[in-house]
């Protein structure tokens, strides 16, 4: 059963405190001066809500209207691109290439923020390098003609060459060699940042999870000793999986092929899931791991202790390299040690797939049928769901329009996370359908108990399908605890 949130056992604290709360009472004098607000979709801060009518947000509900890039609804072999494209969360744009829509962008902010906690937690200080690399830092690494056609390249109108940076291990050691002054005392550096990739995959599919343009988050360390490059090495495997339990994701950290990054250590963090492109091994015994593809074919036991080794799918969502100086001694970033004699940074690089790590979410906690978030990431935390216009509950419209103002006055982490479904042509139930789809950690009913004294709205936790019934105050205090990014 997956939680709404990262930290075990949270959410059966709340409703284990939402069933002990009394029945607050909620007289009607309480909203005798109640004022409806308009319904806009703007600037929670000047009172105006956030309603879903307004939300650009394409949705093709019906599995059998869902194709894919290339038009074929068989194609779509992956729950994640699936369920994505259904719920209008990404809009195919060409083979590998998608429109990531207002929730997703969301949804990729948040993951953002996470990262940037993480990464500045351990020393790292983020930039943004350009996208179009110039060929002649590639070419000094010989990498110009290792990466193949996997490098997207154009020429400028002078017949100057260039790609677009699959990754910036050249375009930062150059940076950083550009800075003749360095003194020993200022390392380690830890420059990161979050940006589009390109590669030009022979074969995209699986949605986000193989694409030719993906966001990145890419951070290179450069230290003044093996010894010291090996500690910041931990140091940022030990933030990727913090990160990781905070997502409520059970990644597994293997050994693995240094490939064309190059260096002499490398280490994939998996994701277990079916649909995933990865095999990976695993000694129940202790604790080695490693990809298949840096074990001899016939190897089935553990080279460390001989136990048998369990194989698994997975897909790779972070990886992390000990380069040493592959890079350093090229373009000559250097330091001044403590003797005033000049010597190599030694380097390290460390990738997270963003975008690969939300499909990689909804892949192995959704449902066939219904997104399901991590609950840091989710885009809208709660749903308000007003009685349909002209049904018998009708009446119960102006208290959940209080509700919804109450909730993002009283409770400040809710503020622009909470959404009010306002298609009241529509009957709670298709709604309702509709936000199960989307996954909305929370879906609050304003149903026939809305109208009773005091007024109890109908609260559903999406992620572990338990509903209760709270009076307004009970939905305040229940909801204060939620933990928004």
């Amino acid at each position: 059963r997956h939680k709404c949130f990262p930290v075990p056992g949270i959410m059966e604290g709340l409703l284990s405190r939402c069933r002990a709360l009394p029945a607050l009472a909620t007289c009607s004098h309480q909203l005798s001066g109640y004022i409806p607000h308009s319904f806009y979709h703007c600037d929670p801060e000047r009172g105006k809500r956030l309603v879903l009518s307004r939300m650009f947000q394409p949705q093709n509900l019906r599995e059998d209207q869902v194709l894919s890039p290339e038009g074929r609804s068989g194609d779509l072999t992956c729950k994640s691109q699936r369920l994505m494209l259904q719920v209008g969360l990404i809009h195919p744009a060409s083979p590998g290439c998608y429109h990531l829509l207002p929730y997703t962008v969301r949804a990729m902010e948040k993951l953002e923020r996470l990262i940037d906690q993480e990464m500045q937690a351990i020393g790292g200080q983020k930039l943004d390098m350009p996208s179009l690399s110039p060929a002649e830092p590639w070419r000094a690494t010989k990498r110009w003609d290792l990466m193949g056609k996997e490098l997207l390249r154009l020429r400028d109108r002078h017949g100057k060459e260039y790609c677009l940076g699959p990754t910036h291990e050249e375009a930062v050691t150059a940076l950083v060699a550009s800075q003749k002054t360095l003194s020993y005392k200022q390392l380690p550096f830890l420059l990161y940042q979050v940006t589009r990739k390109f590669r030009d995959e022979p074969r995209p599919r699986f949605g986000l999870l193989r694409g030719r343009e993906f966001y990145m988050k890419d951070m290179y360390t450069f230290d003044s000793s093996a010894e010291a490059a090996l500690r910041t090495y931990d140091l940022v495997c030990g933030a990727y999986g913090s990160l990781f339990r905070r997502l409520g994701l059970q990644c597994v950290r293997v050994q693995a092929d240094v490939g064309s990054i190059g260096g002499t250590a490398s280490h994939e963090f998996q994701l277990p899931a079916d649909v995933g492109e990865d095999m990976f091994a695993v000694c129940p015994g202790c604790d080695f791991s490693a990809n298949v593809e840096t074990l001899r074919s016939s190897q089935t036991s553990c080279p460390a202790c001989r136990g048998p080794l369990t194989e698994s799918r997975g897909i790779e969502v972070g990886h992390t390299f000990y380069l040493g100086t592959k890079y350093s001694s090229v373009f000559g970033a250097q330091f001044t040690n403590a003797h005033g004699k000049p010597c190599l940074a030694e380097m390290g690089c460390y990738g997270l797939g963003v975008t690969r790590i939300l499909a990689a979410a909804i892949e192995v906690m959704s449902t066939e049928d219904c997104v399901r978030w991590p609950g840091l990431l989710a885009p809208y935390h709660v749903c308000l769901i007003p009685p349909k216009k002209g049904s018998k509950e009708a009446a119960a419209a102006e208290l959940a329009g209080g509700l919804y103002d109450l909730l993002t006055e009283a409770v400040p982490q809710l503020r622009g996370e909470v959404l009010l479904d306002d298609r009241t042509h529509l009957t709670i139930g298709n709604r309702l359908k509709d936000a199960n789809k989307f996954g909305y950690p929370f879906v609050i009913i304003a149903g026939k108990r809305a109208l009773e004294d005091p007024a109890h709205f109908e609260v559903h936790c999406q992620n572990t399908g338990e509903v209760v019934f709270l009076t307004r105050e009970g939905v305040t205090e229940f909801l204060s605890q939620v933990q928004v990014i």
